[in-house]
């Protein structure tokens, strides 16, 4: 009897355990059926294999107004830098930072020291030149009157050694008088040019000091206004350092820095709009005056200068300026994202069956506002790629979507 419950048991626990093990292996089949579907859905869809998000575009035609802009500072077209030429103390400054001057007009001086006595010594060192120059002239007329006696009286006593006269002895006498007499004017005459040349050279170095006099003088070099004073009376001032600068604030410009990419078509004379810091809602007109040949070429910037009219503005202050280009009616562009550059290239990507496919264009102008002018390599009823999920490969699968978030 108890092998018989024994039996009845144990059949009973085999046709359980079996019936678990199938009802395990209906649920792993039926979670299998869900996920691979899921799983492959997902990866053509959403992973790697699925296509590539774009937004899209066509060729757009419209007026197209091209413009660049730059910041810059408010400066003086001429501004100059008074400086001293030679080491000294600061006597004077006559004028201080805001005061108009007049080209000339004296301005600063500097301590002379002993320039004045030195200029008074030379004056008195011309006037005994001068005087030298007057006794030496009477020493030559002496020295020319003595030499034309002689030679009168050498002569006639040749004439009285023929005749028998005088003795050689006698004429041999007045030939050496003559010889002296030649001797003695032209010493005189020596005499004479070496006074005349230290009356020139007295002059000369009255000269020289009467200018290093004069160069304590600081004198405005333009007609303008005082924009700093470097320096206050009693200062010692190096020679070239700098004491005053003026200005002329009735040619003023804006020093502007544009980038090298957007200043090719920038020429002299072109207009532009100025919005100075002071007044950001009153844009000012300008003119560009020039465009520096050298660019700056850590920033790679271009430097542009553009005119400002007078009393508008202060100097040193910032300013933005947005110049004027071109404007072309009837241009075909494209949002500026479309355009990319591949392979050294420069294109756009093209919907064509589903997949991106590189198509080389020529440009034009780019606009401020992002658009950007093609010229030639594109049909109106192209579509074009403008945004993307990721980057782009020929033939990369692509799905249009209205829009693409930012991550």
């Amino acid at each position: 009897m108890k092998l018989a419950l024994l039996q009845i048991k144990h059949r009973l626990h085999k046709i359980t355990s079996t019936y678990a093990l199938s009802r395990q292996n209906i649920i792993l089949f039926v979670l299998a059926a869900i996920a691979i579907p899921a799983f492959l859905w997902f990866v053509t869809t959403q992973g790697p294999l699925a296509p590539v998000k774009v937004t899209t575009t066509t060729l757009q035609t419209g007026s197209l107004y091209a413009d660049v802009f730059g910041v810059g500072t408010v400066e003086a077209r001429h501004s100059y830098t008074v400086s001293p030429v030679m080491t000294g103390r600061i006597s004077q400054l006559l004028v201080d930072q805001g005061d108009s001057v007049q080209a000339g007009q004296l301005i600063a001086e500097i301590d002379p020291v002993d320039l004045n006595e030195k200029l008074a010594s030379s004056h008195l060192t011309i006037e005994r030149a001068s005087h030298a120059i007057e006794v030496n002239n009477a020493l030559l007329n002496e020295a020319q009157s003595r030499h034309k006696t002689a030679i009168a009286t050498y002569q006639r006593y040749v004439e009285l050694h023929n005749r028998h006269f005088v003795s050689q002895e006698m004429l041999d006498a007045r030939l050496h008088d003559k010889t002296a007499a030649a001797a003695a004017l032209q010493a005189a005459t020596a005499s004479l040019a070496a006074a005349r040349a230290d009356l020139k050279k007295s002059a000369t170095d009255a000269n020289g000091i009467a200018k290093l006099l004069k160069q304590t003088h600081l004198t405005s070099p333009t007609s303008g206004t005082v924009i700093a004073r470097h320096a206050e009376p009693g200062d010692m001032a190096a020679a070239g350092s700098p004491i005053l600068q003026i200005a002329d604030t009735q040619d003023l410009w804006v020093r502007t820095r544009v980038d090298q990419h957007q200043a090719n078509g920038l020429q002299v004379g072109q207009k532009a709009l100025i919005v100075l810091r002071s007044l950001p809602q009153t844009p000012l007109a300008g003119t560009v005056a020039r465009v520096d040949l050298i660019s700056d070429s850590i920033t790679e910037e271009r430097i542009i200068n553009v005119s400002l009219a007078p009393g508008l503005a202060h100097l040193g202050e910032n300013a933005e300026v947005t110049i004027a280009l071109a404007t072309i009616d009837k241009a075909n562009s494209l949002p500026a994202a479309a355009v990319k550059l591949n392979n050294q290239q420069r294109g756009v990507w093209l919907l064509q069956n589903g997949q991106a496919r590189f198509h080389a264009v020529k440009t034009g102008i780019a606009t401020r506002d992002g658009h950007i002018q093609i010229t030639d390599g594109l049909n109106p009823q192209d579509e074009i790629i403008v945004y993307s999920q990721q980057a782009l490969h020929e033939g990369t699968k692509v799905k249009i979507v209205p829009g693409i978030s930012k991550p």
